[in-house]
């Protein structure tokens, strides 16, 4: 995994304007009154770490912590109350407000702006423009639904962009990778190098992201247009693309302003520890005896009654999905995620913890599925166990792989196509734990994978129902007169017909 510090001083304007979206952080913030389709101008090497942070805090603070909580891994600590609504399924339009103009305004316009430069020298900058602005309309996408598209991003500053179907959104998704792609091409461009926070310039790794993204986009699709999926992704293979064999990440240090975002939301908290592990993953590497437990959640405590001395206890303590308000359990002392994952209030090293566009476990995932499905060429159980070895490399434990592989229930890759799919996505959900929260929910959304999610013990929805998508900010309905109204969170989105 490449680490790239925010020490570039040009990196760091990039980041002067993200500081100010925090969830909580500092007071200043956006006019939801301003109009987000007007966008300033800025040469190509400041605002692409722009783009790129602004799409780390959408993705590393808000989705992170609504994945998180939604796919199962976090649940609302008894001791604090933050994500009660979260939890409860019971989520206004205005919290919303941050992460779409995070999404549109910091993100899309400012790639936008680097993809209408007129100077052919800066190529390349244009081509990774695009592959963001890809990223990021399918992250909006698959967080919203139908979103504003062809509108949203005019240089005339459309107050009331209409919102266009979410196949339309996927369609221009693609678009915009073969544009990438072509303009990565260029060779007299000028080069792309410590702007990058992501690469550090390095094209062929844009270009492996680029394949990926364009898998992930197709597999997305692929139980609501399977002849579509199928065609792109045999065209894909066809063209002998390569994907990422590495983290794609931003990685953070622990300087004011520069760290992770969950952690710097926690930090204007008050280092208030909000989240804790939730029952239904831990519960499940448990049965499958799987040791990153311990890497990606804090062990408990206690005092040794002899010695006075406090030792961890080899216990990941959890509590069920929403069960925050049981008074039994209201002085439990229960695990929160480790600062590995950016997850420990009070732990420093928290601040440096990566945030994960895409991870090499979930690259060799989405690979291996497409080659069950027929689709991809290469051998489907190889990919599956390099999947599983790259998680447990990531998280400190290479060395128990082979042994979690051969033993856990939950690794067996036998069986027909839907079963082999249920493993890779499985093991996917195990991958992802506290680093791609919004990914491993969508995934599940996709899937109905893994199977063993409970309802929240808070929830709202009633009659079973589980949040199936994020509701439209409040300041599209106040400003945007082609808002479309609320969708409740229970519907679920174009791809997801499971």
């Amino acid at each position: 995994m490449k680490t790239i510090n925010f020490k570039n001083a040009k990196k760091l304007l990039g980041l002067a304007f993200i500081g100010t979206i925090g969830l909580t952080g500092c007071n200043k913030f956006l006019d939801v009154n301003e109009n987000p389709n007007n966008p300033e101008t800025a040469t190509p090497s400041l605002l692409l770490p722009t783009v790129e942070a602004a799409i780390s805090q959408a993705v590393g603070n808000g989705f992170q912590v609504y994945g998180n909580i939604w796919g199962q891994y976090w649940t609302q600590n008894p001791t604090s109350s933050q994500y009660q609504s979260i939890d409860k399924y019971q989520i206004l339009n205005t919290a919303m407000d941050r992460p779409w103009l995070t999404l549109y305004r910091s993100a899309l316009n400012n790639a936008e702006l680097i993809i209408n430069s007129n100077v052919a020298a800066n190529d390349n900058y244009k081509g990774i423009a695009y592959l963001l602005k890809a990223y990021t309309f399918q992250v909006a996408t698959d967080a919203f639904g139908d979103i504003p598209l062809s509108d949203a991003l005019k240089a005339n500053g459309n107050l009331n962009p209409k919102y266009e179907a979410q196949e339309v959104v996927y369609d221009s998704i693609f678009n915009y990778i073969d544009k990438g792609l072509a303009l990565l091409a260029t060779k007299q461009a000028v080069p792309v190098s410590s702007q990058d926070m992501i690469f550090n310039g390095d094209l062929d790794k844009w270009k492996a992201f680029a394949n990926t993204l364009k898998l992930r986009a197709y597999l997305r699709i692929s139980n609501v247009d399977a002849n579509k999926a199928a065609a792109g992704i045999k065209a894909l293979y066809a063209s002998n693309a390569t994907f990422l064999n590495q983290d794609a990440t931003i990685t953070y240090t622990t300087t004011g302003g520069n760290e992770n975002p969950f952690y710097n939301e926690m930090v204007g908290l008050g280092k208030t520890q909000n989240v804790v592990a939730s029952a239904t993953v831990v519960k499940a590497f448990v049965r499958n005896n799987d040791p990153r437990r311990f890497s990606l959640y804090q062990r408990v405590d206690y005092v040794d009654p002899i010695t006075k001395e406090n030792k961890l206890q080899d216990t990941i303590a959890y509590i069920y999905q929403g069960e925050y308000n049981n008074k039994e359990i209201s002085t439990k002392l229960v695990s929160s995620p480790s600062p590995l994952v950016g997850g420990r209030a009070v732990d420093p090293t928290s601040a440096t913890a990566p945030v994960k566009l895409f991870s090499a476990a979930e690259s060799k995932f989405l690979q291996a599925e497409a080659v069950v499905k027929g689709w991809g060429t290469g051998d489907a159980k190889t990919l599956f166990e390099t999947g599983i070895t790259a998680s447990f490399t990531a998280t400190g434990n290479a060395n128990d792989a082979k042994k979690y592989i051969a033993d856990a229930p939950d690794a067996k890759f036998e069986g027909d196509v839907e079963a082999k799919v249920k493993a890779i996505i499985t093991q996917k959900y195990y991958a992802m734990c506290g680093f791609q929260g919004f990914e491993s929910w969508t995934e599940w959304r996709r899937t109905g994978y893994p199977t063993f999610f409970t309802t929240s013990v808070a929830s709202t929805l009633g009659e079973g129902r589980m949040p199936l998508r994020m509701p439209y900010a409040n300041s599209e309905a106040t400003t945007n007169n082609n808002y479309p109204g609320n969708v409740v969170i229970y519907t679920p989105v174009w791809w997801d017909v499971k």
